[in-house]
């Protein structure tokens, strides 16, 4: 991937993210990083924010950035050059100004982070934009605030599941971490270690592996996708010595994925299936839950990997890491993520708007 390799007509939303964490520092940092690289012509992004907040926060940071306020994603590209284009956060009836302060976060700043990623997802299901970049949010003062959400991918799910995925295509959400050196995909994401393996079935394994499948030929090009499937105990299971599940719930599952033609290896043990010389073997890792995945690629590129939400009729990517509350505010945060993952989602929707035009010339001849 390169910063060039851009639809070249419309933009990309970043969302506020929670406003007392890195976010509005690692966008202002994004933000340098590609206007040293722009070019006329060029569709840039835009934040979907209160602006005299991310004028409070350049300030704050000394980061001599001036800011732009648009009305419409339509005027992002021209407005680059001049300064990081904002686009007001719209609150139905009521005033939107943020006020925070880093490292404190407060629920009273929920209702204008949920609109902001709302106000994203409608231009995105409207053809606006290229597709949403998320900021880190903080779960806990969403969810102590009535959000209903585990997290952002589930959230997304629900705003966007009235329209219609194109003919074939699984839906999710399912969640993707993804970088140069590995891909993974947990099944199951935000529950308690406890509930895992009641949770697990082979129906949602499939599922979660078609979309992926799906997702590395249409999103990623990947023209004959393998996937290695991980398995749920130490060893994967010893035959049924150390656990029932790899046998009963996930070998079945890997049986049904190879009858609808799609190359899944597995059950594979979670400690050997990481190493360079595993990885060579497959375009992305199948895991049981969320940390079996998200620990071997945070370890591999803690600054590099981009979350890709897959199975959604829009395009959504976000940073690899959280909030940062222990620095937010200190001018230290690396905006190496949120970079790759602006990056990746321009180049997820020229490759799915390259791909769609190739199936609908292949149904019409």
């Amino acid at each position: 991937m390169s910063p060039t390799d851009t639809d070249p007509s419309l933009p990309i939303a970043l969302t506020m993210g929670e406003p007392a964490g890195i976010g509005s520092e690692i966008t202002l940092k994004a933000y340098r990083f590609f206007l040293e690289r722009f070019r006329d012509g060029d569709p840039g992004f835009f934040l979907i924010d209160d602006p005299v907040h991310v004028e409070r926060v350049v300030r704050d940071l000394k980061a001599d950035i001036p800011v732009t306020t648009i009305s419409d994603p339509g005027d992002a590209p021209a407005a680059f050059s001049k300064g990081l284009p904002v686009l007001p956060v719209y609150l139905l009836g009521e005033a939107p100004p943020v006020e925070s302060h880093p490292g404190a976060p407060q629920k009273k700043t929920a209702k204008v982070v949920l609109a902001s990623i709302e106000q994203a997802t409608r231009l995105a299901l409207r053809g606006k934009i290229a597709g949403i970049v998320t900021n880190p949010i903080h779960k806990h003062t969403l969810i102590s605030s009535g959000f209903p959400f585990k997290g952002h991918t589930e959230f997304l799910g629900s705003l966007t599941q009235t329209k219609e995925m194109p003919k074939g295509m699984a839906r999710g959400p399912v969640m993707l971490l993804a970088s140069q050196e590995l891909r993974v995909s947990p099944v199951t994401v935000h529950i308690p270690v406890s509930e895992i393996a009641a949770t697990l079935n082979s129906e949602t394994i499939v599922n979660v592996a078609t979309v992926v499948a799906q997702s590395l030929v249409r999103d990623f090009g990947v023209q004959e996708p393998v996937l290695a499937v991980c398995g749920l105990n130490p060893h994967a299971g010893e035959g049924g010595e150390i656990g029932s599940e790899d046998q009963d719930v996930i070998a079945p599952a890997i049986a049904m994925l190879q009858k609808k033609g799609i190359k899944a290896l597995g059950p594979i043990p979670a400690d050997t299936m990481f190493h360079a010389e595993a990885r060579g073997r497959y375009h992305a890792a199948i895991t049981m839950y969320h940390d079996q995945g998200l620990i071997p690629i945070k370890t591999i590129a803690f600054h590099s990997a981009v979350n890709v939400t897959l199975g959604l009729p829009i395009v959504r990517t976000s940073p690899d890491h959280g909030t940062g509350f222990d620095i937010a505010g200190k001018g230290i945060a690396r905006p190496d993520s949120l970079v790759q993952a602006i990056i990746l989602a321009n180049t997820i929707f020229g490759r799915r708007r390259a791909f769609d035009a190739r199936q609908n010339e292949n149904h019409g001849q």
